[in-house]
């Protein structure tokens, strides 16, 4: 999976540089524009048909776009409202493994890219760093991973605890969760490992395999690792962050960034945080990739853009933002922003909703 592939077809004045655009998606019935599923037209409630997924997959590539983003949660929102409103109103609940929707949209398309969310906090690394190999041979080289360390209570204790992790901590271990993988999938194998000899019946040669006997503060893990190398080793690391800690994190591992702010100075300023930190642990921080989100309500023309507009008004749901939001406020880091939705801009014959609403986790 690149994040530098396409070139616009026309002229441009200045330096020409290339959009990355991803669709942000989540199997689900209610992602983060609650109560839109209720519109006559709308496909939400397919969010559980393999045709569905084919279809978004097969209409994104044709697009241009870079990728699907897959959003996930391991836990319900269940703090302002209870079970009884995250049910009734779809908040992400019921949900897919999103892993498991990559292989058939990739069977369908040829350059499209694949990211998937998926928390350092409850699996062990040696289980998903099999499952990303094997998704990496799959998609020939075309999947991604959006680090994250999880932030719903009730996540944790789905996992056997009483309770969240303190946030720093939740970090310091997905630090020791990626340099287990690092090693599981740059170090245990080697490029030339597999030497598929039928004469002398050797399919691997065991002296370019080891194991990497990883002894840490959260980890101990034998390897080696189980798959061989596939087409990138490393998937693309993604990570969206807005505390301190969490971005020493993202400066240190991620490849793609999701950066948020309520201006454009504030998403600059956050920018160049970023490059800093990035700068300091050693990186080159040119190499770093932003993606801000943006809700887009496009039309062929400004009237039918506005009619759609008026939809979305009428539909969406006052109520599940307030639960959503309002856990993700209670639950973020102090050193984090407040969410609020800018005021809507007009972009040609698209309506364009700003929304700065999403915390990172």
């Amino acid at each position: 999976m690149t994040l530098s592939s396409r070139q616009p077809d026309h002229a441009l004045t200045g330096p020409r540089k290339t959009l990355h655009v991803n669709l942000f998606e989540m199997a689900c019935v209610s992602h983060i524009v609650h109560g839109m599923w209720r519109e006559e037209r709308n496909n939400r409630h397919r969010f559980g048909e393999m045709a569905y997924w084919l279809d978004t997959a097969r209409r994104a590539e044709a697009a241009g776009m870079d990728a699907i983003f897959l959003a996930d949660v391991i836990g319900i929102y269940d703090r302002f409202g209870g079970l009884d409103a995250s049910l009734r109103l779809g908040l992400q609940i019921p949900n897919l493994d999103p892993l498991s929707l990559i292989p058939a949209m990739a069977a369908v398309t040829e350059t499209l890219g694949f990211a998937a969310t998926f928390s350092t906090t409850y699996e062990p690394p040696f289980s998903f760093a099999r499952r990303m190999s094997t998704l990496d041979l799959l998609t020939n080289g075309r999947v991604g991973w959006n680090v994250v360390t999880s932030y719903l209570p009730n996540a944790a204790r789905n996992f056997g605890l009483d309770g969240e992790l303190e946030h720093d901590s939740r970090y310091d271990r997905a630090d020791e969760y990626l340099d287990v993988l690092y090693k599981l999938w740059e170090g245990s194998w080697q490029e030339d490992a597999v030497i598929q000899d039928r004469e002398s019946d050797r399919y691997a040669d065991p002296s370019r395999v080891r194991h990497i006997n990883h002894e840490g503060t959260h980890f101990r893990v034998e390897g080696p690792h189980l798959v061989q190398p596939t087409p990138q080793r490393t998937p693309v690391l993604f990570q969206a962050t807005g505390s301190a800690r969490g971005l020493k994190t993202a400066a240190r591992h991620a490849e793609a960034i999701f950066i948020g702010g309520r201006t454009q100075e504030e998403v600059r300023t956050h920018i160049a945080r970023t490059r800093a930190e990035a700068a300091a642990q050693g990186r080159d921080p040119a190499e770093l990739k932003f993606y801000v989100m943006a809700g887009l309500i496009a039309g062929h023309t400004e009237e039918e853009a506005q009619a759609k507009l008026a939809r979305y008004r009428a539909y969406y749901s006052v109520e599940g933002a307030s639960c959503t939001l309002r856990q993700k406020s209670t639950c973020a880091s102090s050193t984090r922003p407040s969410p609020s939705v800018r005021p809507w801009r007009k972009a040609g014959a698209a309506l364009v909703i700003w929304d700065d609403a999403l915390v990172p986790n």
